[in-house]
């Protein structure tokens, strides 16, 4: 058995943000391991491979999965293919790289425990693009995934990525629910410093991009609309 980390695209039908590997690996895969579904179906369906989606075997890999349910879908895998190669198992996320800010990292763990060969395949990640277009320190950066939903403890969060990132010089990487993005930008602008610059980047690698970075007191000029668009925000403090 093999497992491939298979990224898929951040905006529907961007065919060229894929490797040239990623459409061969999954026109030579059966099994797959996925965090959305319908997601995974179309992305398929929509590379045209010639492949019958209904000959497919498809696991959810979502954040409610268990150790348990994991262990039973690798039963459920034959270890070797008709040619008695090792089959191959495709992880998808519903966005991006597998693995990263998404559940795939179970079926990763659960193959270096079993001694199982794991593959990551090239791709676009929103939070390597981010911190790429942000013109922020990528020597030292961490990603901090998504932060409180409860306002005080959000707004402590991010007074406590400020001081970080002033003492380390270190570059902080954070995302939220699309629906909630104007409500967390809305604490950013109010608890800190003027001084301290933000990128914001949505829709990163589609027709309606955008990508800016200014100071706390440069946004609350000129506040963006971020409702329901895909955003990742990366701080950092001077």
């Amino acid at each position: 058995m093999k497992i491939y980390l298979i990224p898929i695209w951040l905006e529907e039908g961007n065919k060229e943000s894929l490797s040239q590997e990623i459409p061969m690996i999954i026109g030579q895969t059966k099994y797959f391991l996925v965090e959305n579904l319908r997601t995974a179906r179309r992305f398929i369906s929509a590379l045209k491979l010639g492949v019958v989606i209904d000959d497919l075997i498809f696991f959810q890999l979502d954040k409610k999965t268990t150790k348990t349910e994991l262990e039973n879908y690798f039963k459920q895998i034959p270890k070797n293919d008709k040619n008695n190669e090792p089959t191959k198992v495709g992880i998808m996320s519903e966005a991006g790289c597998p693995g990263i800010a998404d559940p795939g990292a179970l079926a990763v763990e659960y193959a270096h425990k079993n001694n199982i060969e794991v593959v990551p395949l090239v791709g676009a990640s929103s939070i390597l693009l981010a911190l790429m277009a942000s013109g922020f320190n990528g020597q030292n950066f961490a990603f901090h995934g998504y932060l409180s939903i409860d306002a005080t403890k959000r707004k402590n969060e991010i007074k406590s990525l400020e001081s970080e990132s002033q003492k380390l010089r270190r570059s902080q990487i954070f995302m939220e629910t699309p629906y909630r993005n104007n409500s967390l930008l809305t604490d950013i602008l109010k608890v800190l410093n003027p001084k301290t610059k933000i990128c914001v980047a949505s829709n990163i690698t589609s027709e309606n991009q955008f990508i800016k970075t200014k100071t706390v007191a440069e946004w609350k000029k000129e506040i963006p609309d971020l409702h329901k668009i895909p955003t990742i925000f990366v701080l950092y403090a001077v």
